[in-house]
């Protein structure tokens, strides 16, 4: 029952009903912004004042429901509902509330169904008292449909921070334990969350976690509202139990917070596919990868909520267990400081710590190697890479590829026959490069230009008038073009800005392109694309710069 979650514009974005917010036109600054104080992941916040809205803009704003909520603004809106920001003028305060917005075409069965949906969401958050579950204020009855009203939560959902970077190994333990102590309390209730996933984890201000969106949850004693042959939840994060049609239990939810972790850290679900049948079979079948940023207990914990027999799933005690090591790591005491006294007559001489020694005997080495006019590795090993690298031959492309070793190749659909290219990315797909090779042998239309430079200006205009590469680039991104040299040799690069045209979910992403022209006239181009804000930027840049500068071209 999330109300006010984040987005990459930074825009408030609900996610019950997989709500989505309203837009901007692409293109379109965001006046106003302001960060959310006290919340680390908040990006800027659109904030309009009352006054600068119109009912032009959201068609119903202004209105007055139940004769004391007055509506606002939209925060988001979807085919089930849409949530507003609302002031209660009876007490005179901001609230949320969900207005239902049910398709007319549906049967009336499915619409009583949907109605008694969010009669339950009520009454389930409702039941709950904890600090990590949305408060309820009101279910206001218009026209016979019920309008939940609930506390606004300013945030931003955990689905929107991944799309910009994982978390810590600590913070994500810290907000599991927030989650986990929500389903606590929901089970303790009787009952069961089901849509337990990233977008309805909202990350609010002053280090709330909030589990939000119970619409589906299965409240003990009350009719399954579930069509027979049914489920509902989102597929890469339903326990197999439940995907087997089974009676579910609090493990099944738990099994749900391990994915959770598991994305937080990784940056995707284990068991995401191309397609719904795709991801049920991999929930019940695979056995997902170690996760390779999450070590210790945090591994542990995810490990072994992702059993597949519930039975065997730790209970909620011992997930408790594992997740405040986790987030709460003792602290290594320090290692004691030995003092070294130089100089015996009289004084006290002069007291060194033996970290100080070792800055010493640095600034001497820096001093000597400057006077003899020679270079030495860090003899600390400080400017060590943090990630190992991989050469990647690929003799049909005469090209080796420097790339970070855990970089996944990717793999061409069934019927493609073009053998002329190649891509990796990292586990959560954030980062990817590619490498494609235009053969002037195949070039019987005259497409490859004369020089890397002039195929980038060729492909620059194409980015200006209609997008490429089908990125979601739309018309007219930022570009920043420069002509280059490799080992010698002419060579170009283009940095392309751009927010995606996605109208549901628009993110800002950057793709670094660099050509070179063969001297038998093939084009080469490499493209790495990143998120264009967050924490993966500065490691897609990264990236970047190693696989060009690691680029081994031998044209065959």
């Amino acid at each position: 029952m999330s109300n006010n979650g984040g987005a990459p514009y930074g825009s408030d974005e609900p996610t019950s009903f997989g709500l989505q917010p309203p837009r901007p036109p692409a293109g379109v600054p965001h006046p106003g912004s302001v960060p959310h104080p006290g919340n680390p992941y908040a990006a800027p916040t659109q904030v309009v004042p009352p006054q600068q809205q119109s009912a032009a803009q959201d068609p119903g704003a202004g209105r007055l429901i139940a004769g004391r909520y007055r509506l606002l603004s939209k925060l988001g809106h979807g085919g089930m509902g849409t949530v507003w920001r609302a002031k209660d003028e009876t007490v005179d305060r901001e609230v949320a509330v969900k207005e239902p917005r049910i398709p007319d075409h549906l049967p009336e069965r499915e619409r009583a169904n949907a109605f008694e949906r969010m009669r339950r969401e009520a009454r389930a958050a409702a039941r709950l008292d904890h600090p990590s579950v949305v408060n309820v204020h009101d279910v206001a009855v218009v026209d016979g449909q019920p309008w939940i009203v609930m506390e606004l939560v300013q945030g931003r959902s955990l689905g929107a921070v991944l799309q910009e970077g994982t978390l810590g190994a600590r913070e994500a333990a810290r907000v599991g334990l927030e989650v986990l102590g929500a389903l606590e309390a929901a089970h303790a209730a009787g009952i069961l969350h089901r849509d337990v996933k990233p977008d309805n984890v909202l990350l609010g201000r002053h280090d709330r976690v909030v589990l939000t969106d119970f619409g589906i949850a299965q409240i003990e004693g009350e009719t399954n509202l579930t069509d027979t042959g049914g489920f509902v939840g989102s597929p890469e994060y339903i326990a197999p139990e439940r995907v087997l049609g089974q009676r579910p239990g609090p493990a099944s939810d738990l099994w749900s917070l391990g994915v959770v972790l598991y994305a937080a850290t990784e940056g995707v679900s284990p068991f995401r596919r191309s397609n719904t049948p795709a991801t049920l079979q991999s929930v019940l079948n695979a056995t997902p990868a170690a996760p390779a940023t999450a070590q210790g207990p945090l591994a542990e914990v995810i490990t072994g909520l992702l059993q597949k027999d519930p039975a065997h799933r730790p209970n909620a005690a011992q997930t408790r267990a594992l997740l405040d090591r986790a987030a709460n790591p003792p602290v290594q005491a320090p290692a004691p400081t030995q003092v070294v006294q130089l100089g015996e007559s009289g004084g006290d001489g002069v007291r060194v710590s033996r970290k100080g020694l070792f800055g010493i005997a640095a600034a001497f080495v820096a001093v000597i190697v400057a006077a003899a006019g020679v270079v030495v590795a860090d003899p600390f090993g400080e400017s060590e890479k943090p990630d190992p690298w991989a050469q990647r031959s690929h003799t049909n492309l005469g090209v080796t590829l420097s790339v970070p070793k855990d970089y996944k190749l990717g793999k061409p659909e069934a019927d493609d026959t073009d053998k002329n290219w190649v891509t990796y990315s990292d586990l959560s797909g954030a980062i990817w490069v590619g490498v494609e090779v235009a053969r002037k042998k195949d070039d019987t239309s005259g497409n490859i230009k004369g020089s890397a430079a002039a195929q980038m200006y060729a492909d620059n205009e194409e980015f200006k008038s209609t997008g490429e590469y089908d990125l979601g680039m739309p018309e007219n991104p930022t570009t920043k073009t420069q002509e280059t040299q490799y080992k010698g040799k002419k060579s170009a690069e283009n940095t392309v800005v751009y927010v995606t045209n996605d109208t549901q979910n628009p993110r800002p992403r950057e793709v670094k392109i660099f050509y070179y022209r063969t001297s038998e006239g093939d084009m080469y181009k490499v493209t790495i694309a990143y998120p264009g804000k967050g924490d993966f930027t500065e490691r897609g840049r990264d990236v970047a710069k190693g696989v060009i500068d690691g680029l081994e071209i031998k044209p065959l």
